[in-house]
């Protein structure tokens, strides 16, 4: 795995959903520096590509209220177990669950494996609540996919906060999970 600033420089074989992360970021002056990797789905897969990205790779969960009118993107710590009581309590959203893979592609256009905080420039009605772990924020950068499990990203966490989430008019909601 080879750490590269930037999009890719050849666009083939990459999905559109992809490319567009690297049209906003560009768009918006926000540097990046990107690995391709083989698909990484699960936390386990990320440890390779996190110490490459010299970033955490965030956990990122897409969760919904028991009645699937509620929707949240929680970023955490990979390291971190979640624990639905400890979060319901913060945000008053009791039975909070995992929500399926067609409102993850209805909200976030991205499937089960790479969701991320970049597919919040697809959830143009704010349909979804970011939620982020605090210590997160301690972070000078941070890893993502760009709605891809084939790529991930690294960018400065303040450009995140700073730049792409006003960019695409997101707030968060900072959590503490032990």
């Amino acid at each position: 795995m080879k750490l590269e600033k930037g999009r890719p420089k050849n666009a083939e074989n990459r999905l559109d959903r992809e490319l567009r992360v690297y049209d906003l970021l560009d768009q918006l002056g926000i540097e990046y520096e990107r690995i391709d990797h083989l698909h990484a789905d699960t936390m386990e897969d990320c440890a390779a590509i996190e110490e490459a990205l010299q970033a955490p790779i965030c956990k990122n969960l897409f969760l919904c209220n028991r009645q699937h009118t509620v929707f949240y993107l929680l970023l955490l710590d990979g390291n971190k177990k979640f624990r639905t009581k400890e979060l319901s309590g913060q945000i008053g959203s009791s039975r909070l669950s995992f929500a399926e893979s067609e409102y993850m592609e209805q909200y976030l256009n991205i499937a089960p494996g790479a969701v991320s905080v970049m597919g919040l420039m697809n959830d143009t009605k704010n349909q979804v609540r970011l939620l982020i772990d605090e210590d997160l924020l301690t972070q000078e950068y941070l890893g993502c996919h760009p709605c891809v499990n084939t790529s991930s990203l690294r960018l400065k966490t303040t450009d995140m906060l700073r730049i792409f989430l006003p960019a695409v008019h997101h707030n968060i909601t900072t959590v503490h999970l032990k």
